[in-house]
């Protein structure tokens, strides 16, 4: 995932730290053989379409077959972790995308849902051994999400597209999803 320039890690930092240990490892973002599942929740869909939008760009540049994707659509974030953990289980993808928004407002609806859906997905990640990225937006107004999900690589559905790549290239594709 990208961040800004004051948090990002400096030009040639994998190499430096690489040659002061015994093994270094870190994962590409190659999609030639991935076999990606995308999980995007219908419940602010203006948003959720960027994301995807993002998601899908992301993949292309990386080189990912769109044959090889799966979408499925969920009614909202509270509803993808378990899309998620039976999509893993079908044995036919190497890492989930969790693609979502959920927006605070007057009640607290928003901490629910939001901490459930995270933990949901933390959970099934390391239940399964598989990646599963969170690209589920959790801000404090619309304006901040409209921000997130810009018509470029700053976008999270991108930004999390990729970093599904670089984990299947990192820990390999799964044992589940072989």
């Amino acid at each position: 995932m990208t961040s800004s320039e004051q948090t990002a890690l400096t030009d040639g930092a994998l190499d430096r730290f690489a040659q002061r240990v015994g093994a270094a490892r870190a994962g590409r973002a190659d999609g030639r053989s991935a076999r990606i599942a995308l999980v995007c929740a219908k419940f602010n869909g203006a948003i959720t379409e960027r994301l995807l939008e993002g998601a899908l760009a992301g993949l292309a540049a990386c080189g990912v077959d769109a044959r090889t994707v799966t979408l499925s659509w969920v009614p909202g974030a509270f509803e993808i972790p378990l899309a998620a953990q039976r999509l893993i289980g079908s044995r036919t993808v190497d890492a989930v995308v969790a693609l979502g928004a959920v927006i605070r407002g007057d009640t607290a609806h928003f901490d629910f849902v939001a901490g459930q859906c995270a933990s949901g997905l933390q959970r099934v990640a390391l239940d399964t051994g598989v990646p599963v990225v969170f690209g589920v937006l959790t801000t404090e107004t619309l304006a901040q999400a409209l921000d997130r999900c810009r018509d470029d690589e700053s976008n999270k559905g991108y930004e999390a597209a990729v970093t599904a790549l670089e984990m299947v290239d990192l820990l390999g594709p799964s044992a589940v999803g072989s």
